[in-house]
């Protein structure tokens, strides 16, 4: 059962962050629903895919929590169909916590993934993480990037007229690294900078995400602009105009 807060939002109100939870345990589901509230989210919660997707076709929402092992299906299959509509930010939520499940979630459009069992302070830092990067934006305008037109203030990417669609967090380490043009950017820095310096986030991650920049923008060598790994440091992005 959903338990949604909506109503009409007065003049001079803050608008509330708005938080989807799919997790089909009734008591981790309704537990993370009260405190997400105290902390003055507007939340939402569902135990299956199908309601999320009914309640996802007629609602926006900034943040999706989603758990993998649901009862009418698998989350990954609803974070596909997310991705080919919105890039609302998804943070998956689950006891699946081996290597090919947390790749096969970033792959699938995943911006966070969080291992149960969880600490709820931690888990609370990284919501706040991912809806702080949601509003961030450059000075600069556009960029072509190879032929791949960004445009920092929308947060898009197209090519040849056409969307490209990168994740939030695929969409702030490529921010950054491109503040960092020609200079070589750690982990550490990628990882403070795009996720914050109060939330644990393993190494790899950084690689997967900038592994898939490359394949999605064609940083490689041969162009003039490509991503360069500095062994036991971090990243590049290089110009060689």
């Amino acid at each position: 059962m959903a338990n949604n807060n909506t109503g009409i939002i007065k003049s001079g109100e803050q608008v509330k962050n708005r938080i989807l939870i799919v997790e089909d345990d009734y008591n981790l589901r309704t537990t993370l629903h009260d405190n997400l509230e105290m902390e003055d989210y507007q939340v939402s919660s569902y135990a299956l895919l199908e309601e999320a997707r009914q309640f996802l076709s007629s609602h926006q929402v900034d943040l999706i929590i989603l758990d993998l092992m649901l009862p009418d299906g698998d989350g990954f299959e609803l974070c596909r169909w997310v991705r080919q509509k919105s890039d609302v930010l998804i943070l998956m939520l689950t006891a699946r916590n081996l290597e090919k499940d947390v790749v096969e979630g970033f792959i699938s459009g995943a911006d966070d993934y969080v291992s149960k069992p969880y600490r709820a302070s931690e888990l609370l830092l990284r919501i706040k993480a991912l809806l702080k990067r949601k509003s961030r934006t450059l000075t600069i305008n556009q960029a072509d990037i190879n032929g791949f037109i960004v445009n920092w203030s929308l947060r898009e990417v197209r090519k040849d007229d056409q969307p490209i669609h990168l994740t939030k967090t695929a969409f702030d380490i490529l921010a950054f690294l491109y503040q960092n043009l020609n200079q070589t950017s750690s982990r550490d820095q990628i990882l403070n900078a795009v996720w914050g310096s109060n939330v644990y986030i393993d190494n790899r991650t950084v690689d997967n995400f900038v592994s898939n920049l490359k394949k999605q923008l064609k940083l490689t060598s041969e162009k003039e602009y490509q991503i360069k790994t500095i062994r036991g440091v971090g990243y590049s992005l290089m110009n060689s105009v």
